[in-house]
């Protein structure tokens, strides 16, 4: 069986451990955290690597409060996401604070990487039938392409929404073949009577089908998609002026450029599971519910 390996991006967890950091939360009977259950369901689902992107200030920490107790399950691989590592001849501008992005951060790893992957954030819940899905295609041999092969897993919208406040969302176009088209950022999705809709800026509201597909930042990628992602970190830098302080380097902007110039085919793997993420403070009750009607059902152990 062909090498796989779980990244998950947690360079986003706080300079403090514990209170108030969502990627943290406890969310299973024995204090067990949503990457407990997605690094469980990799493993159950064929990955046997995994890679974590941190901040190296909370190295130590993180190997302590996490990474010690997944050594012992797997073979588990550190990389740094930092505001200064990057291309050379490019300099992290003194005022800049907010991380490059998810594109930089899957680059972090790219001294670990020599097998397929999947990308995820630290922070969400994707359920079982996504994990089997992705490894499924990344182990299966295709002809081949000139075009980097990458797959995705899509969510159904309304799976995904949270009862406490709108979301983003990469809404998905697809074609008859399963193939990614394109992929739409649309902002304040909310929840209605009718199903969802996004708020527009000037106040009016546009619907949305609750069945349409989105990206939640679950790739399916090959070792050589990262000679991609570093030679359009650098484009992406070059365009970047010194009033961008805030400007990402994003995933589900690097496929879509990639499928815009035909230099990538993107097979969309949908699943049914619903996706849980700690959005807003008052989604932890709803999530931690969600897990024990999870373990009521038999889906997981009472403790991992």
């Amino acid at each position: 069986m062909k090498k796989t390996s779980l990244v998950i991006m947690a360079a986003g967890i706080g300079s403090r451990f514990g209170k108030g950091i969502k990627q943290l939360e406890p969310v299973g009977p024995n204090g067990e955290i949503i990457m407990d259950y997605s690094i469980y369901d990799a493993l159950q689902a064929g990955f046997d690597k995994i890679v974590f992107i941190i901040r190296k200030d909370l190295e130590k920490d993180f190997r302590a409060i996490i990474g010690s107790r997944i050594e012992k399950l797997t073979e588990v691989a550190y990389a740094f996401q930092e505001l200064e590592d990057l291309p050379e001849g490019f300099l992290c501008p003194p005022d800049r604070t907010k991380p490059w992005g998810t594109g930089q951060a899957v680059l972090a790893a790219r001294n670990l990487i020599q097998e397929p992957f999947v990308v995820i954030n630290a922070d969400d819940y994707y359920g079982k039938e996504a994990f089997v899905k992705v490894h499924e295609y990344l182990t299966t041999e295709r002809a081949l392409s000139e075009k980097l092969d990458i797959c995705m897993a899509g969510f159904i919208l309304g799976n995904t929404l949270s009862e406490y406040g709108t979301v983003t969302r990469g809404i998905c176009s697809v074609d008859e073949n399963g193939m990614l088209l394109g992929v739409d950022e649309t902002r304040n999705i909310q929840k209605t009577a009718e199903g969802a809709s996004a708020l527009l800026p000037d106040g009016t509201e546009r619907k949305l089908d609750c069945q349409s597909l989105v990206s939640m930042n679950m790739w399916g990628l090959t070792p050589e998609f990262m000679k991609v992602l570093e030679g359009g970190f650098t484009e992406f830098l070059s365009q970047c002026g010194p009033e961008d302080l805030k400007k990402e380097y994003l995933l589900p902007d690097i496929v879509d450029k990639l499928v815009g110039q035909k230099k990538a085919q993107v097979s969309v793997l949908k699943t049914e599971d619903t996706w849980f993420g700690v959005t807003y403070q008052e989604d932890k009750y709803a999530v931690r519910e969600a897990f024990q009607e999870l373990i009521r059902k038999g889906v997981y152990p009472n403790k991992l």
